[in-house]
């Protein structure tokens, strides 16, 4: 293991959890954990460079492919040609071994036909449409753990020029912005950070930027969406972009984002690159994720939206929306998670939780339903008094 790999071992000696009980409206025991001390600070982000770089022979079919490998090689990384359209020589001995050789390979690959017939994505857009799959960040509660099959390798798409042409079929045909009034001045959306983080990977690939100047290009009530907790903006700030891009920045309160966020750029950081964002025209957005209800709360996440507030004071026009999204994992995650970050902290006692069903009959656990009532309460009230400007577009 190279000496920047340290920091994917959060096998560490921790600090003692301090638990506090409280009671909810049926007077049920709703146990949360004290989660300052409990791990060292995340270590200052920087840009990601992959240890393995490879590519599929598809991918040299495709203009945006030897773009990525011209990327990748001026910055100093050889890359593999594979023989076969299929990665191998990622699995290690142990699960931490493979985690850690995946978490630093990068593979230049073309979307798989499935991902190529866009899903919806409600609550937050019309559409999702995929650049990239895997991200280089070390959170330790990963929402793509579970989701996505095999180690986690980021793949990043050749292809990308016939997915954005691909998307004019889609236009007014969703069904959260495109025909609810609430965010109809939205348009057709489409959400490109479903399964990774873009500004983690721009740098290696330039894949976002060309979709913001498509979306800036394309007379059409559209909107490009996606969510990062990078703060490298500067490739983005001179582009054509039209207010046709909404950038997310994912943030928490302190003892979550500097604990459990391992590899990402601080929420001072990301806060500054939005608003310089906006600065620049573009709609931008927070998303508060993942809440969790550790003792002090309200004060934590008072200091954040106070910081969030500080951020945007005298930005003339700003458009400016918040996604509130509470944790929550399933049976396959928490398992998937544990493999990871086997001395983890992060709080996933199913006991304390309420079991939720999804379409398909999926299970995941949420917290009950008093204390997210509590939480949304608090949140929607504190955010119409410090950001009245903020459009909040919905809460889970």
């Amino acid at each position: 293991m190279r000496p920047d790999d340290e920091a994917l071992d959060v096998s560490v000696p921790l600090a003692p959890v301090v638990a506090a009980a409280s009671h909810d409206a049926s007077g049920e025991q709703v146990v949360t954990r004290d989660l300052s001390g409990l791990a060292p600070p995340a270590r200052p982000a920087k840009r990601w460079t992959p240890r393995r770089v490879v590519a599929v022979p598809a991918a040299f079919d495709h203009p945006h492919g030897h773009r990525i490998i011209e990327r990748v090689e001026a910055l100093g990384i050889g890359v593999e040609r594979l023989r076969a359209n299929r990665l191998t020589g990622v699995r290690g001995d142990t699960d931490r071994e493979t985690y850690a050789r995946a978490k630093s390979t990068l593979a230049i690959v073309t979307c798989p036909p499935s991902r190529r017939s866009l899903q919806p994505i409600a609550p937050s857009a019309d559409w999702r449409v995929d650049l990239a799959e895997g991200c280089p960040a070390h959170c330790q509660y990963c929402y793509l753990a579970g989701s996505l099959s095999g180690p986690p390798v980021t793949r990043v798409y050749a292809d990308l020029d016939d997915i954005l042409t691909d998307l004019t079929s889609y236009l007014g045909r969703g069904t959260v912005t495109s025909r609810r009034a609430a965010r109809a001045d939205e348009g057709t959306t489409f959400e490109a950070s479903c399964y990774t983080d873009p500004l983690a990977l721009e740098h290696l690939t330039g894949s976002w930027r060309r979709a913001v100047e498509h979306f800036g290009a394309w007379d059409a009530a559209v909107q490009l969406r996606w969510t990062t907790k990078y703060a490298d903006v500067d490739s983005f700030l001179g582009l054509p972009h039209t207010g046709r891009t909404r950038v997310r920045f994912s943030v928490n309160a302190g003892p979550v984002s500097e604990r459990f966020e391992g590899g990402t750029a601080t929420v001072p950081e990301r806060l500054d690159a939005m608003r310089r964002l906006a600065l620049a025209g573009y709609p931008v957005g927070l998303t508060i994720a993942p809440i969790m209800p550790m003792p002090g709360w309200r004060g934590h996440y008072g200091a954040l939206l106070d910081r969030v507030r500080d951020a945007v004071d005298g930005i003339d026009r700003l458009d400016l929306t918040a996604e509130l999204i509470t944790h929550r994992f399933t049976p396959g995650s928490r398992e998937v998670l544990l493999g990871w970050y086997p001395r983890t902290r992060l709080d996933m006692d199913e006991a304390s939780r309420s079991r939720k069903f999804g379409r398909f009959g999926a299970v995941k656990y949420v917290y009950p339903a008093a204390v997210m009532g509590e939480l949304r309460a608090w949140f929607e009230g504190e955010l119409t008094d410090r950001l009245p400007a903020v459009r909040v577009l919905y809460w889970t």
